[in-house]
């Protein structure tokens, strides 16, 4: 298995919540958000470009869980149509909103 594309960043990043949960995800799967894609741009001065960890004080474990899932199942039906929608328990959604808003996805 494969850690690092042909740039010679990690295949993986790891996003960890406020209360100190942590996510492995595909870099590819978690660029669909745009302030993760300007973190983990090579080019910028963000630390998150060289260590590969994105810290969300903001956002809690829970909502970061479900926002990880959410990268990997935009991801995996990417290039399909008649996409059935995500299960999204209604609890969260006000908090997923913000953190959507939040990450630019």
């Amino acid at each position: 298995m494969a850690t690092s594309n042909e740039g010679g960043l990690s295949k993986y990043v790891t996003l960890v919540s406020s209360d100190g949960f942590e996510f492995v995800v595909l870099r590819e799967a978690a660029c669909k958000s745009g302030a993760i894609k300007r973190m983990l741009d090579p080019k910028s001065s963000f630390a998150e470009s060289t260590t590969g960890r994105c810290t969300f004080e903001e956002i809690n474990g829970i909502v970061l869980e479900k926002v990880a899932e959410y990268f990997y199942y935009s991801y995996k039906n990417r290039n399909q149509e008649d996409v059935p929608d995500m299960d999204i328990p209604p609890e969260l959604c006000l908090e997923l909103l913000m953190a959507a808003d939040f990450l630019d996805t």
